[in-house]
């Protein structure tokens, strides 16, 4: 519900207006913590995947410090392109960017295991998935027929069930710990579960500002109570900087077919949930659809904010659904809000002592926040689905994509004789179940559906 003691309703979905100075900053940041556990995630587990920056006495903590640092900065970098604007660039809509959590399936492939070595190639593939994502912005309007609900509910959905292992592994305590007397311990699960049912309490009895940040709540109370169990470690904080500004190429920079390839690909994709969320904030915020002006300046700052964070080290950066959904709450269409919000983000980027207290919550705290997580990216993606008529048709494209995807995902040894590179991109799961759908839609006709219905599925949805 809109808060008219704000400003007049005409002004609530303006988005030049700026509210009171008192109510701005304490609004812009809201949309902040709404982000920012999801924010800071991808970096985490990034580093984990590749093997490196955790423990106090890891030599390359101050490695993962600095990706944590970096997805606060060029977050708020980004949302300021959307804010702000910069010529074409940026919708100057209260659009909030943040590190994507649909490029992790493609990123951890091609790090695992490699450590600090597989960041440079992993830069390149950031970079040039950017470049391709800001290209987009040139004709985003005409190729979205080619993604209907059908597509993009079945990718978000893949993306949503690629991520889930994660979550139980860092659950269980952590991919290191696997093989150990310790993983899976029932204190683990205690503290995982603590963020859980907090996380669910108070999404679901709360209201306002304790609900839309039910995910950062719960992972606090998880904090303090593997604190009091002894779980959690400080000797980092002491190490780390007051003050530090972005390193150019930090990394280094390669560029590598796969990762190129699968950024590429997945910039596609991103590109699709930005025009999803513009039309959401423009419909939520405003009650109007939004201008292709907007979308076309949306993109070109999706894709130009993600390329500008490969070259200083980050990841790739996408507008985020639960600010949407924050804006929708509140009735408030402000840029200026997010502006500030983005501010602040740049400032705690700038700090690496901020970057250094995440990096002391337990594994396990973080486990039970991503369960959450990641298990809503899955709902998202049922709900989008919702939207199909599911006939013949439909129902035979989602069945072929969706197995040969997860399929190839859950078991990568089947497609050992394949090139490096092709293996990379296919075991992602994400990138051939897209492919499928996207090619299937545009390939099977439609008169298909028109035709004989009936039921496919071996009696289990109980019609006739």
């Amino acid at each position: 519900m809109a808060d008219i003691s704000i400003g007049t309703a005409e002004q609530l979905r303006d988005p030049n207006f700026t509210p009171p100075l008192h109510k701005a900053v304490p609004m812009g940041i809201q949309h902040v913590l709404a982000m920012f556990v999801s924010n800071v995630t991808p970096a985490i587990i990034v580093c984990g995947a590749a093997g490196f920056g955790f423990g106090s006495d890891s030599a390359d903590f101050p490695q993962m410090l600095y990706m944590i640092q970096m997805s606060m900065f060029f977050a708020g970098v980004a949302t300021l392109f959307q804010t702000i604007g910069l010529g074409p660039v940026g919708a100057r809509l209260p659009i909030v960017q943040g590190t994507s959590f649909a490029f992790i399936p493609i990123m951890i492939p091609l790090v695992a295991g490699k450590g600090v070595e597989a960041m440079a190639p992993l830069m390149g593939g950031v970079l040039a998935g950017g470049l391709f994502h800001a290209v987009l912005a040139l004709f985003i309007g005409r190729i979205r027929f080619a993604l209907p609900p059908l597509v993009t509910g079945l990718v978000v959905t893949m993306i949503g069930l690629a991520l889930v292992k994660v979550g139980i592994q860092y659950a269980a305590g952590g991919v290191p710990a696997i093989g150990t007397p310790e993983y899976g311990s029932a204190q683990n699960w205690f503290v995982a579960g603590v963020v859980i049912v907090v996380t669910l309490a108070l999404k679901f009895f709360a209201r306002g500002m304790l609900s839309v940040s039910a995910v950062l709540l719960g992972l606090i109370a998880g904090y303090v109570v593997a604190l009091l169990l002894g779980m959690v470690s400080f000797g980092n904080v002491g190490r780390a900087a007051v003050l530090a500004l972005p390193d150019p190429l930090h990394f280094g920079l390669e560029f590598s077919v796969a990762a190129v390839l699968g950024f590429c690909l997945m910039g596609f994709v991103s590109a699709v949930e930005t025009v999803g969320d513009v039309s959401g904030i423009t419909k939520g915020g405003a009650g109007r659809e939004a201008t292709d002006r907007e979308i076309t300046g949306a993109t070109w700052a999706d894709g130009l904010g993600t390329a500008l964070a490969g070259l200083f080290g980050a990841l790739p950066n996408t507008s985020f659904s639960q600010n949407v959904g924050l804006i929708a709450m509140t009735g408030v269409m402000s840029r200026h809000v997010v502006t500030i919000g983005a501010l602040f983000l740049i400032l705690c980027g700038l700090v690496p002592k901020v970057g250094a207290i995440i990096s002391t919550v337990p594994i396990e705290v973080l486990g039970g926040g991503v369960i959450v997580m990641f298990g809503m990216v899955v709902a998202a993606g049922v709900s989008m689905l919702s939207d199909v008529e599911w006939n013949r048709r439909n129902m035979v494209i989602f069945a072929i994509a969706l197995s040969l995807g997860l399929g190839l995902q859950l078991e990568p040894g089947a497609l050992q004789h394949l090139p490096a590179t092709l293996k990379v991109l296919a075991t992602s799961g994400i990138l051939p179940a897209a492919l499928i759908a996207i090619v299937l839609n545009l390939l099977l006709p439609e008169d298909l559906a028109a035709e004989a219905t009936e039921d496919i599925s071996g009696g289990l949805s109980g019609r006739k």
